[in-house]
């Protein structure tokens, strides 16, 4: 049974990816965190790693927000998206870590990228200015993935998930993503009675959105892979306009009030579908519905509320 190091474990992310290996019952999971390891620090990754020696490394953990936070803070996006790759990557190395998965994310697309996104349309085209810092972060790790493979010989690959929701969410006001930020203003409108809630943008950009835990399960598929492609999208090939999103979470919810649209602030990238060809070839698709997967997420939200466990 491989020991298995998953950063991040406390987020939405590194959560999913312990559960579904708690459930496989093939991985021997260790975990650490930020009182633990502080992986800006490149000693203390190297000194853990070379502790631990573990046989696979899953670099989950990444400093995340959407538009609002990606704008604001772009320094502390790139700087410490940049140092969490490169320590895990080289301290791997140093360690011996035969298997190396970084996930990345679908922003590392050019901005007006053909549709649906290939992977092989990286670095063709300018990034989405709103989350370039983040991006070009996300890009070096794909890249120090695939030189340290072609160099060393490692197996150490890139998985690119799309736009993730699921339970363990951020539900902050400015730094979340779009469905927990909707889930917790169309619940608060609801509570509040208010008459209508106002979604940032036209409401015409188009997004793709995949269930954690579909995610989690893809990248156990592709650590079990023998040859797995240097990175490779993971998505479910199908989209819909925030608008339409905005009705599908306030019908979750249960908020009957009007859904406006605010065309003064951003819309971001027009259109971010994934081309999953290549991981599908692979034998793996998305099982969760998005209705089913909307509905857990908000009832998540709800008992993450009463526990206080809730990330606002």
């Amino acid at each position: 049974m491989p020991k298995t190091f998953i950063t991040g474990h406390r987020g939405m992310v590194g959560s999913a990816l312990v559960r579904a290996a708690e459930k496989s019952g093939g991985h021997d999971v260790i975990t650490a965190g930020r009182d633990t390891l502080d992986l800006l620090n490149q000693q203390a990754v190297f000194d853990y790693l070379a502790a631990e020696k573990p046989g696979i490394v899953i670099i989950a953990a990444a400093k995340v927000g959407g538009i609002h936070a990606n704008a604001t803070y772009p320094a502390d996006f790139i700087y410490e998206n940049l140092s969490i790759a490169a320590n895990l990557v080289e301290g791997s190395r140093r360690a011996g870590v035969e298997r190396v998965l970084f996930l990345g994310s679908s922003c590392i697309y050019p901005k007006l990228a053909p549709q649906p996104m290939p992977e092989d349309c990286l670095l063709t085209s300018p990034l989405e200015v709103t989350n370039e810092a983040y991006a070009i972060a996300k890009i070096a790790g794909l890249k120090l993935c695939q030189h340290y493979r072609a160099q060393h010989g490692l197996m150490y690959h890139s998985a690119m998930p799309t736009n993730l929701y699921g339970p363990g969410d951020n539900y902050h006001p400015q730094n979340s993503h779009v469905i927990p930020a909707l889930i917790r203003r169309f619940h608060e409108a609801k509570e509040a009675g208010a008459p209508s809630v106002t979604i940032w943008g036209t409401g015409t950009p188009r997004r793709e959105f995949l269930h954690v835990d579909d995610l989690a399960a893809a990248c156990f598929h592709l650590l079990g892979l023998e040859n797995p492609p240097d990175w490779v999208n993971v998505g479910v090939g199908d989209d819909v306009t925030i608008l339409e999103l905005a009705q599908l979470v306030a019908e979750t919810v249960g908020f009957t009030g009007e859904i406006l649209t605010d065309p003064t602030k951003p819309d971001g990238t027009p259109r971010k579908l994934m081309d999953v060809a290549r991981i599908k070839a692979t034998g793996w698709s998305p099982v969760i519905d998005f209705r089913d997967g909307l509905a857990g997420a908000y009832q998540d939200f709800l008992a993450s509320l009463e526990t206080g466990a809730a990330r606002l």
